[in-house]
Parts: C-alpha cells; structure tokens; sequence
C-alpha cells in the first residue's frame, strides 16, 4: 500500500470515528463502535494485515501511522466508555440518594440498674484513690464469715446473719469480710492491704427498705502508720461524692465485733436540708454506713501482728444508697426487671 494513500485513509478513518462516536448513547452503541473501529474485521485490522505488502523502505513510516491511528481510535473509544460510566454512575446516585432532612432511626438501648450504676461509680471513686477490687465466694465457710471476723459461735452478732447455712460449717455470706479475710491470709501477714470488696449479701430481712438479699461494698485498708483521720477523711470524700459537695458529714460512736474504736457515719438531710422531715425521721440526718479501726483480735486471728500493723474498715450498703440518691421507695424494685422501672434511668 502507498504510504501517502495510507496516510490519507488514516486520517479519513479518525474523521469517520469522531462523527460515529457522537451517536454513541449507550454501551450497546459503543460496542458496536468498538467492533467497527478497532475488532478483528475493521479497518485497523486490515491495516496491520497489509503491514507485508508494504515496502521495507516505507515500512517504519507505514508503521508509526498506524500506531498513529490506532491509538486514536482507542482514545476515542476510553473516552466515551467513561463518559457513559460516569453518567450511569450519576443517575444512580441521583436514584438512591438519602433525603438527610428526614429524621434517622433511634435504636432504644438499654439502661442500667441503678444498683449497679452505684457499684460502679463507687468502684471508680476507690480505684481513683489507688484501691484495688477483690471478690469471693457466696458461699463461704463459718471460719471466714464470722469466726475470722471476732464474731465466735456463741457471738449475739449472730442472731441476725446466720439464718441461711447450708451446712453447719457452711453458710451463705452475710457480709463481704469474709473477703477482706481471704485478701488477709493471701497476703501473709503482710501489709500493705488496700482493697474494697463488692458484691451480694444475705440476711433475715424482708420489708419496703431490707432484703434477704442485697449489696454491699467494704473496705479494709493495713498498713504500719494508717490512722482513724486517715478513716474519717476517706469516708467524708466518698459521702460528699455520692451525695454533693454541700452535704455535712458526722460521725457516731457504735459498735462492730470486727472494729474497735468503730463510728456510724451520718449525711445531712438532703431533702428538708437539716431541717427535719419524714426521710431523716425529723432528725436531720440520715445514716449511711458503719466503719471503725480493724480489731486487733481480726489482725491476729487473719496473721497479723497487732503491734506491727494497724488499719481501718467500712461498710456501705448499695442498695441504700441506690434508694437514697434516686428516691426509690421498695428496695424489691432492683431485682424485679420492671422495663417501666428501669427505662427511668436510661441515659440519651
């Protein structure tokens, strides 16, 4: 083929493309195109087949026109192939776009009891103050339940926590000291000891605000220099945390087998402010928890040397606080699932 008749029919080719590619609307259109222009029966392929006949003198020249044209053609065909992608791509957005001026769809999640909502909080507060958190067993053995804790068999402390034995040596806990002894005999004898223990308890008791189950969280704390200020400033931090800043904190001489001495702390009446109402029983004051320096006996009975070391302890009940702070008036409500009970506390 002469190479200036070739020349001209390449650039008639790229004419003819150009004004056929303007008819393309659809991807079966440019299929079509495709085949004309660039399959096995178009043109271009006639080109490169003639590619023998040409003259070795014009073949480089034969050559680059044809690369010429074919890369053309191919250019034209990219270009549309993306256009008609590009448009597809738009309408289909346009079709399934989200209309963001409605409103989304609200996944009611779930809240927490408030019993556990104290557990935690109060967890947090003791954690903050360097505490470590301990658990054991609800079924616990007459040694560490009572004994361990000053509380002997023939004790009067008794009448009122040993209702639910399972065995004679056997019985379910009635407080968590039985923890602090467990943390007492795994360290040996020796201190430092900073722990709080959360967990269920079980007592005879049953009205509006007691339970023959509920919750408690103790603390215990040993050490060589530890002091009843040391006592006395934790707890009026952990009152005035659970219940304002602006609640007075008092403590009470009282009596605890497991303390001596031992004090019953007081908050001021945050519903009549300390004026007296039915809450406080027209006193001013409600009581929260019980506490006291560790009993030496309690040191020596857990291997403890009462003149090495020293310590203090406290305990708060959960459930009280958990009615106090949300003014819940059955203690029951914490263990019934009542969904209408519980959605109160739900957070948004």
């Amino acid at each position: 083929m002469d190479t200036k008749q070739f020349l001209a029919e390449t650039d008639q080719e790229i004419l003819d493309a150009k004004k056929s590619i303007l008819s393309v609307k659809d991807i079966n259109s440019l299929n079509d195109f495709k085949g004309k222009y660039l399959g096995k029966k178009s043109h271009l392929t006639g080109y490169y087949d003639s590619m023998r006949q040409v003259p070795i003198a014009e073949k480089k020249e034969f050559g680059m026109l044809l690369n010429k044209l074919k890369v053309a053609l191919n250019t034209l065909f990219l270009d549309k192939e993306k256009e008609l992608n590009d448009e597809a791509l738009n309408q289909r957005l346009n079709k399934e776009a989200i209309d963001i001026t409605l409103p989304g769809y609200h996944k009611n999640l779930g809240s927490k009891n408030p019993f556990f909502a104290v557990v935690d909080d109060i967890t947090d507060f003791f954690i903050g103050l360097g505490y470590s958190v301990a658990d054991g067993p609800e079924v616990e053995s007459d040694l560490n339940n009572f004994e361990l804790m000053n509380i002997p068999k023939d004790h009067p402390a008794r009448d009122m926590q040993d209702s639910f034995s399972i065995s004679p040596d056997t019985v379910l806990r009635s407080h968590t000291s039985c923890v602090q002894a467990r943390v007492m005999k795994a360290m040996g004898g020796k201190g430092p000891v900073k722990v709080i223990c959360p967990g269920k308890v079980y007592r005879r008791d049953n009205d509006a605000t007691h339970s023959h189950q509920f919750g408690q969280i103790e603390g215990l704390v040993i050490s060589k220099d530890v002091t009843f200020s040391n006592l006395l400033e934790t707890l009026t931090l952990l009152l005035k945390h659970l219940f304002g800043e602006k609640r007075e904190v008092r403590f009470r001489p009282s009596f605890f087998p497991f303390t001596e001495p031992s004090v019953e702390a007081d908050i001021s009446c945050f519903e009549c402010n300390g004026k007296g109402c039915s809450l406080c029983k027209h006193t001013g004051w409600i009581e929260i928890l019980g506490s006291g320096m560790v009993h030496p006996n309690v040191l020596r009975l857990n291997g403890y040397d009462d003149k090495v070391y020293q310590g203090f302890a406290f305990g708060i009940g959960i459930d009280r606080v958990a009615m106090l702070k949300y003014g819940i008036d059955d203690i029951k409500r914490f263990y019934t699932d009542d969904v209408d009970f519980l959605q109160q506390f739900r957070k948004e």
